[in-house]
């Protein structure tokens, strides 16, 4: 038999301050009950084994949030049961989310399919052993398909080669990473929240039209926040704890620009705004970069975008 939903509202003061803005507290109060568990159901269960990638999410010992993401052959990723998720990857030390990946620590996972738009999210606590490591439940749920552009994906070669090029590390966006940020239509982000509960920690896609991040002359990003689900995980962190981990995979080299740095809700609207389909902007300052040449021995070819990215707008040059 499964196991009950939370009997408890699984929002935190961040989070339901920004739905309460809105209106909808009380209906997402209703909502949070009913779709975020505390187990994999069985469809999750199913969905984790067919994936090729996982985005990732930790906490670093200096307490700087990273994403990252990471592949495998489909069944790198099973639940044994209902209240583990297992992951077969072995360490990969020039990964910058892997300080934050010790037995114990707090960890977010979002499986998302790019061929089919397909996501789920979940987090919990990390429990290595000699395969790899589990991720204990602590709450699951699924995500809707806004915004995800269609890819395919090929393997290119073993992934248990681990790329030869060794990461370029600096404090502030070059050329080329301002070059990927400004094509860039899909990133990831990883936030948390300390609760007296123990940590939460969340990873999150965001995806928009070619540009609809606006990396600035003063090296921050401007970040819109288009018409979603209401659960504000990434903004309900955001709003307690000002640190925020990004990753932008090019999907046409394997290549992943990752850092962690601070972020800040705004209270209105930014210089070159508004864009078409945004309720909200946050901003991004980096201040640790890690640039990692042919990271991923997979590729995405572009097939399609998302009906609902169409809807919005992107920054002008």
């Amino acid at each position: 038999m499964e196991s009950p939903i939370l009997s408890a509202s699984p929002w935190h003061e961040g989070e339901i301050a920004l739905q309460r803005q809105l209106g909808v507290e009380a209906r997402m109060d209703e909502v949070g009950r009913r779709v975020v568990r505390d187990h994999l159901i069985d469809q999750h269960r199913e969905f984790y084994p067919l994936l090729p990638m996982v985005v990732l999410g930790a906490v670093d010992p200096h307490g700087d949030p990273w994403a990252t993401l990471r592949a495998g052959r489909p069944g790198f990723l099973h639940a044994p049961d209902a209240h583990r998720l297992t992951i077969e990857l072995a360490r990969e030390q020039a990964d910058p989310t892997e300080g934050g990946m010790e037995d114990g620590a707090a960890l977010a996972l979002l499986g998302i399919d790019l061929g089919t738009r397909r996501r789920n999210r979940l987090n919990g606590r990390l429990n290595r052993h000699a395969k790899g490591f589990d991720i204990s439940v602590s709450q699951s749920f699924g995500n809707c398909p806004k915004y995800i552009q269609l890819r395919q994906v090929r393997f290119i070669r073993d992934p248990s080669q681990s790329p030869s090029v060794p990461p370029r590390v600096s404090s502030v966006l070059d050329g080329a990473a301002r070059a990927l940020v400004g094509q860039a239509d899909t990133f990831f982000v990883a936030t948390y929240a300390d609760l007296s509960g123990g940590r939460q920690l969340d990873v999150s896609h965001r995806g928009g039209r070619a540009g609809f991040v606006h990396a600035g002359e003063d090296g921050c990003l401007t970040i819109p926040d288009f018409v979603g689900n209401r659960f504000f995980n990434t903004l309900g962190n955001i709003a307690v704890n000002p640190r925020a981990g990004l990753v932008f995979p090019d999907f046409t080299t394997g290549g992943l620009l990752q850092m962690t740095g601070e972020a800040e809700l705004l209270s209105r609207q930014p210089e070159g705004g508004p864009l078409e389909g945004a309720e909200r902007y946050w901003r991004f300052r980096p201040r640790r970069i890690v640039w990692r040449t042919d990271a991923l021995p997979i590729r995405y070819d572009f097939a399609e975008w998302s009906p609902f990215t169409l809807a919005t707008g992107a920054w002008s040059a």
